[in-house]
């Protein structure tokens, strides 16, 4: 399992990690079993969202024998009462919740701190502008937390929590279909009374991939599949299926992308995840689907899905037009971009013009004019 660092935390994640969210619809057995045998494959991360005991249990249990080697996201202000979960920032409920929480991991720490289900303006200042907030930062400043996170569905929280400065890695919601919608504060609608075409990535998401790779904000994934919609031709928005493996790579293509948490209910599935490591190109190529899709028509814009390979003079073209997109849309070029362009083997800069790469490219992107636009930015 190939490991990628996690923004400013410095933490190696794995890039196919677990979501914990179907633990408890099975016997406590199985779903420890089934965390161990993600871990035997190299998956080193998981989320905890849940406020029930029982799943919380689960997991406790499960990575007890090897804690330190296991990365857990762990929600404050995910809250059980009366026997139902709770989202609130009353501390009266978080902070027994939380207690509760690092007392059934086990080991006296979460790795991760998430500010739980963040999705609108009002809620983030609620966070931002009473005891909650003090009470994470107290969380890190005695150990209880190694780094502060945030969860949320809605591209505008990622952005102010990637600008806030001291948010470290954000768990959001990133999918084929998420990515050509606009920002919504409910999630549940977003494709209520869905019938037009999806029409390429929508620039406010687009956007926020890059301030998160130029703030060094890393993201961990959740909803990659779609609650399974797009595994299944029949529910899925684009009138297409998808493999898991087809959207786990979609995923970790996008800037600042680091690990996709998916959700498992057998050992097959998590197999089925897993081979993504061990896949083809072919295998991983989702362009191909998104540009013949029935329900999708956009072109022109590069998804850095690497259909232009190979280059006679072997430049990476869609590393270089990931960093031109990201420096692009900056005032200046941040130097950590500059750095890591310009640690290419071959650069823009090296392209011959002869435009064997642009036929291959399911969305008719032009890329040697974009060559030339990259190589005059980093001057290479």
């Amino acid at each position: 399992m190939k490991m990628r660092r996690l923004g400013k935390t410095d933490l190696m994640v794995s890039e196919v990690g677990f979501g914990g969210e179907w633990l408890e619809r099975h016997p406590k057995e199985h779903s420890v079993g089934l965390i161990r045998h993600a871990h035997s494959l190299g998956v080193n991360i998981i989320d905890c969202w849940m406020a029930d005991p029982k799943s919380r249990d689960i997991i406790g249990e499960a990575i007890a024998p090897c804690r330190g080697e296991w990365i857990v996201q762990g929600h404050i202000g995910s809250t059980w009462q009366g026997g139902q979960y709770v989202r609130t920032r009353d501390m009266r409920f978080v902070r027994p919740a939380f207690e509760d929480l690092v007392k059934r991991i086990g080991g006296g720490y979460i790795d991760l701190g998430m500010i739980h289900y963040v999705d609108s303006a009002e809620d983030w200042n609620a966070c931002m502008d009473t005891g909650f907030i003090g009470y994470v930062r107290s969380l890190k400043d005695s150990g209880l937390i190694r780094h502060i996170g945030l969860s949320t569905h809605n591209p505008r929280i990622v952005a102010m929590a990637a600008e806030s400065g001291f948010i470290e890695m954000i768990l959001f919601s990133v999918n084929p279909a998420f990515d050509m919608k606009p920002a919504s504060e409910d999630l549940n609608t977003m494709f209520a009374g869905y019938d037009e075409a999806l029409s390429g990535i929508d620039p406010e998401r687009e956007a926020l991939y890059r301030l998160c790779e130029t703030r060094d904000v890393g993201i961990t994934v959740m909803k990659g599949f779609f609650g399974g919609a797009l595994l299944d031709e029949k529910r899925s928005p684009f009138g297409t299926a998808f493999t898991p493996v087809q959207l786990i790579h979609y995923a970790l293509t996008r800037p600042a992308v680091c690990s996709v948490l998916c959700g498992y209910d057998t050992p097959d599935q998590i197999d089925a995840a897993a081979a993504y490591e061990n896949a083809s190109d072919d295998e991983k190529d989702y362009a191909s689907v998104i540009a013949s899709a029935p329900l999708h028509a956009y072109r022109g814009q590069c998804t850095y899905c690497g259909h232009c390979r190979p280059c006679p003079k072997d430049i990476d073209i869609a590393m270089v037009n990931k960093f031109y997109d990201l420096a692009a849309s900056q005032e200046e070029v941040p130097q950590s971009v500059r750095s890591h362009y310009l640690a290419l083997g071959s650069k823009a800069g090296d392209c011959i013009g002869c435009r064997r790469c642009e036929p291959r490219c399911p969305f008719g992107v032009p890329i040697a004019e974009r060559m030339k636009k990259a190589a005059a930015l980093f001057g290479a």
